[in-house]
């Protein structure tokens, strides 16, 4: 075998749709545009929700509610997830993106206190709640809230 004689699999390349190309290919006619109206005519361009001048859903419907956009997307860990680390280890945020426990979009890591842990560890997150924070430091380990 060499690259010259290299060839697709059986039936993974499909020849594209040539439409208007008269009767006989199937598409011929009006070339799968349907018969007469605007969508049919060369050139058409309408905006996706324009609705023929009738007032388009989007303004329809009341709007209700409220998005923030400076809102703050927090991270939150359980005690119990940190056991994966080793006794004594540093857990911040690139070792927390490293093992799969936080995602990149976060814009901060909070620490919750579901779980017991039994060894000291280092933390360097932002927020740590009291539960979680009397937990880490009866265990022995240190909490150092980065903001």
């Amino acid at each position: 075998m060499n690259l010259a004689t290299l060839k697709p699999p059986a039936g993974s390349r499909k020849k594209k749709k040539r439409v208007g190309r008269g009767d006989g290919s199937g598409h011929g006619g009006t070339a799968g545009k349907g018969a007469k109206g605007q969508n049919a005519r060369s050139g058409h361009s309408v905006r996706p929700n324009f609705e023929g001048g009738q007032m388009p859903l989007s303004r329809r419907l009341p709007k209700i509610g409220f998005k923030n956009p400076m809102r703050r997307i927090i991270a939150t860990v359980n005690i119990d997830q940190l056991k994966r680390f080793p006794e004594g280890s540093v857990i911040d945020r690139e070792s927390l993106l490293t093992v799969g426990l936080v995602k990149r979009k976060a814009d901060g890591i909070k620490v919750l206190g579901n779980g017991q842990i039994d060894y000291p560890l280092s933390l360097k997150v932002d927020l740590v709640s009291r539960g979680a924070r009397q937990k880490i430091e009866a265990a022995g380990g240190t909490i150092i809230e980065v903001s």
